[in-house]
């Protein structure tokens, strides 16, 4: 092998190694902190920036709501959650959770526990047969709630028909609707709804 041939393929060699370890490195786990503050969106479905704004909007309008205003004590409220129609799954708990959060913080309404209740129950029985008499809860003393917070989160998708083309257009629309229902009379005290709906183009071809 002459010396312009050894240069050549140590030359390649160098190539060959360099490019192997650039994409090794572009293989690798790279974690990095991100300002959930900030609003972005990944794709066209819902995320923590749609959970954000919704709750705020809605914890917001409830807690200025007239029904609050009428009433001399902080109503007792249950959550029954929100019930997702949505083609992709979404954990709602979140969105009642963040709500109860800010009008309970606002002193407007107060809330027992139902996602706990079983625990309740279990706790009571407990200190009832093993607790002592001086520190033992009185049972039967658990608050009845007035009113009852359900919602329901709705999903609809639509995307490009068939037709040559090197992308497809998917628009997805979201609504939310809250309520507040008394559990005596059966009768919604209050309702309001948030809406919003993003387009999405995709690469038919792509990496």
């Amino acid at each position: 092998m002459t010396r312009t041939s050894q240069f050549f393929v140590s030359g390649l060699l160098c190539i060959v190694l360099v490019a192997g370890m650039a994409g090794c490195a572009a293989f690798r786990t790279k974690v990095s902190e991100v300002d959930v503050d900030k609003r972005q969106h990944l794709d066209a479905t819902y995320d923590h920036t749609d959970l954000k704004d919704l709750t705020a909007g809605i914890s917001e309008e409830l807690i200025a709501s007239a029904f609050l205003a009428r009433h001399t004590e902080p109503p007792v409220m249950v959550i029954y959650g929100v019930q997702p129609r949505t083609r992709t799954f979404v954990d709602t708990k979140p969105l009642t959770d963040k709500i109860r959060n800010a009008v309970l913080a606002s002193g407007k309404a107060r809330f027992v526990n139902q996602a706990r209740r079983d625990q309740l129950l279990e706790e009571q029985r407990h200190q009832s047969a093993h607790g002592a008499e001086a520190s033992r809860v009185t049972v039967g003393q658990q608050l009845g709630a007035k009113y009852m917070l359900t919602g329901t989160l709705v999903e609809i998708t639509k995307q490009t028909g068939r037709q040559v083309r090197v992308s497809r257009t998917e628009l997805v629309y979201y609504s939310l609707t809250m309520e507040i229902t008394d559990v005596q009379t059966g009768e919604i005290a209050w309702t309001t709804e948030r809406e919003f709906a993003r387009k999405e183009r995709q690469p038919l071809i792509g990496w």
